[in-house]
């Protein structure tokens, strides 16, 4: 598939969700001097972009047709079946030899449909879900799980190296949703585990300052606790990963495990404690609001 092979360094690149991650990674794409078109169902989002050098598009379709390379990070399955398939989707215009990357957190089943509706019109697709959340996109620092082909997976690497530090390709479409299943299954843990334990500390009057130190020095160590512990200390709930995302995660994880006839308690219970704080009206915080439902 010959028509995969750029030769020119400036690629044309669609964007399609600027949100908390979304808008960080266009700027790596800007500074790096590639074009880049993008499209946010608030276009008010993408002012910002505009004027680094983005182009705004008025559709999903339209964001496909001036690029070469499409990515997509929006919030729900829902969304991606839309941007992908609705009215004015990326599907109702010609994609032949382009390549459709989503970086949205969606189920593997929806990938391996995208991945063979694009296949059918001669385009390429790979589901691509990140983890590091807003200061991974900021610092470009993400993890990248890929699920598809590994000839288009070598051609988009050199665009996945702009945004992360960790990328690989896991299997063939749906690969790349399963392996983030898993990592928001771990992340389920360390989560509740770290709020569990500043609860525990500051129950006990101790100095959670020194604690976190010496926690962060041995076994206990962990990514969720070095990122958010900070931040609870400090009362910042601002979302580098909202709770109602995580949420629609998890369900996605506990779906595909009973589809494997596999059970999950741990994530279960973390599941239903992030639903009880959603009710509890910070569906729209980080995730580290947690702690919320113990601290006022």
């Amino acid at each position: 598939m010959d028509y995969f092979i750029w030769e020119v360094n400036v690629m044309k690149i669609g964007f399609i969700g600027t949100g908390v991650m979304g808008k960080s990674i266009v700027k790596h794409f800007l500074a790096a001097g590639h074009e880049v078109a993008v499209y946010n169902r608030t276009k008010s989002k993408t002012a910002e972009l505009i004027t680094a050098g983005a182009v705004w598009q008025a559709t999903p379709a339209a964001v496909a047709n001036a690029s070469t390379v499409i990515f997509s990070m929006v919030g729900y399955p829902s969304d991606v079946e839309e941007i992908y398939y609705g009215t004015n989707g990326i599907f109702t215009t010609a994609v032949t030899g382009k390549t459709l990357v989503d970086l949205t957190t969606s189920t593997p089943t929806l990938a391996q449909k995208i991945y063979q509706t694009a296949k059918e019109k001669g385009a390429a697709a790979l589901d691509a879900p990140v983890s590091g959340g807003d200061l991974g996109a900021q610092n470009a620092t993400l993890t990248i799980m890929v699920g598809g082909d590994q000839a288009i997976y070598d051609q988009i690497v050199p665009l996945f190296e702009i945004m992360g530090k960790s990328y690989s390709l896991q299997g063939s479409a749906g690969a790349g949703q399963h392996t983030k299943m898993a990592n928001q299954i771990m992340i389920a843990g360390t989560m509740t585990g770290m709020t569990e334990m500043l609860v525990y500390a500051k129950a006990a009057n101790l100095n959670i300052e020194k604690v976190l130190a010496t926690l962060g020095g041995g076994a206990a160590q962990n990514w969720s606790m070095a990122n958010y512990a900070p931040r609870i200390l400090k009362a910042d709930y601002s979302p580098g990963f909202f709770v109602k995302h995580f949420i629609k995660d998890l369900k996605i994880a506990l779906d595909e495990a009973e589809k494997m006839q596999l059970e999950l308690p741990a994530t279960q219970l973390a599941t239903e404690l992030y639903e009880r704080l959603a009710e509890k009206g910070y569906e729209n915080d980080g995730t580290q609001a947690l702690i919320k439902l113990w601290w006022s």
